[in-house]
């Protein structure tokens, strides 16, 4: 479940931070979409990671 929870936040939460990216006129494969997608994906671990421990 650990694993699992983590997956999904990283997932979500990378796309999330790509999209915001595009949103504020970023190009797909510049730098700062790069980043944002990497804090986006960080963010994603650890809120899966919380989501993890309630459910235990």
């Amino acid at each position: 479940m650990n694993k699992l929870c983590i997956f999904a936040g990283t997932v979500i939460f990378g796309i999330g931070g790509s999209v915001l990216a595009s949103a504020l006129g970023m190009d797909t494969f510049s730098l700062g979409a790069f980043l944002l997608s990497g804090v986006g994906s960080m963010v994603g671990v650890y809120v899966g990671w919380k989501v993890a421990q309630h459910f235990k």
